[in-house]
């Protein structure tokens, strides 16, 4: 008898210890997340030479975790009423993030009313997102293509149950974002996350990049020299190349190769501002001497980003360039260095081309950490 109470009372304590290790890794309820580990390890953002540092809202830091979390709602369909569309439809890394389309289809076939913009080196912006500058932050930016009647046509009521019963998303939102329970994974945790994986898309190791950092594995070859020179108006310098000015630089000349800002640039004419169809930034200002512009966009990877402006309406380079050159629609608000054609010839246009294909970065285009982790 001593013998079998001695051995009931070995046996319950070990299960007592054994309860309290099974504590330790399993939740006590369902949607516990407590037991899993909150470390999150800091993600370090490149600094690239001449660009500006990037602005991190201090309720959004960047993380290992929460960038891959970003990266696998960016890509996943369940976003979609259907299953059938994610965010990367519209944004596909071999295309510079945009999409080749001059109007992006959504789920039920219907076009969007402007041109899918580039994601590259989105982080940078300052001056608003979208063409029209519509939205301030990267994080407002995403709640919008869920709910869009166009674009995914869901509500996020649907994809944060999606989310809190996936197999993988509360594990992975407990260590990008500390919470305790899976009820707690919602619209704005996971806004911040795609905002995470969106400030990663910099673009920095184009061929021109290279030669600005004193790579002396590449070289322009003459005609691309030609293009920069007219690029930033430095062909009729003391020691230029004597071409003539291709007046970009004034939209597209810092190392970001946009200002961010917005321009009418001459593509429509109208007999007053009053009445441009596309009202661009004006109907995000309420200001008539807005109406007609749109945000100058980053040229870097712009060879992969076809069709051009804001509705597509360019389909290569060489379109755009005889846009520049004698196509410019006059307006009141029409862009100052815009006014007087350029009438480049054949030879020069082609120039031009061949140093904006400079600004091609294939390691950012292929880089494994941008691509679908389905």
């Amino acid at each position: 008898m001593r013998i079998l109470l001695s051995f009931l009372a070995l046996t319950i304590l070990w299960t007592s210890c054994a309860d309290d290790d099974m504590m330790i890794e399993m939740p006590t309820e369902p949607g516990d997340l407590s037991a899993i580990e909150y470390n999150p390890t800091p993600y370090e953002l490149p600094q690239p030479v001449g660009f500006p540092a990037m602005t991190i809202p201090a309720d959004n830091p960047m993380t290992q975790e929460g960038f891959e979390l970003g990266r696998r709602l960016f890509y996943d369909v369940r976003l979609s009423s259907d299953d059938s569309k994610s965010c990367a439809s519209c944004h596909l890394p071999e295309l510079g993030f945009a999409d080749g389309q001059a109007f992006s289809q959504g789920v039920e076939g219907e076009f969007t009313a402007r041109s899918s913009m580039s994601l590259v080196n989105i982080g940078y912006n300052e001056f608003g997102l979208f063409w029209d500058g519509r939205v301030q932050t990267l994080e407002e930016q995403a709640l919008l293509p869920v709910p869009d009647a166009i674009e995914l046509i869901n509500t996020w009521e649907n994809v944060e149950n999606m989310m809190r019963a996936d197999e993988q998303y509360p594990t992975m939102f407990r260590k990008a974002f500390g919470i305790d329970d899976s009820a707690e994974i919602d619209s704005i945790l996971a806004t911040k996350a795609i905002a995470q994986f969106e400030r990663a898309l910099i673009s920095h190791n184009s061929k021109y990049d290279k030669i600005l950092q004193n790579d002396f594995s590449v070289e322009f070859t003459d005609a691309e020299q030609r293009g920069f020179d007219m690029f930033f108006d430095l062909g009729n310098e003391p020691g230029g190349s004597g071409v003539p000015d291709a007046e970009c630089f004034h939209c597209h000349g810092t190392p970001l190769t946009t200002t961010g800002q917005f321009f009418n640039n001459g593509l429509d004419r109208f007999p007053t501002l009053a009445d441009y169809e596309d009202k661009g930034f004006g109907a995000v200002t309420g200001d008539t001497i807005h109406n007609g512009q749109f945000k100058a966009v980053t040229l870097r990877n712009i060879e992969l980003t076809a069709p051009y402006m804001h509705d597509g309406r360019f389909q290569t380079l060489e379109e755009v360039i005889d846009h520049y050159s004698e196509g410019v629609k006059f307006a009141s608000n029409l862009d100052v260095n815009l006014r007087e054609p350029l009438h480049l010839t054949d030879s020069e246009k082609a120039d031009l081309v061949a140093f904006l294909k400079t600004l091609t970065d294939e390691e950012f285009t292929t880089d494994p950490r941008f691509q679908n982790p389905f």
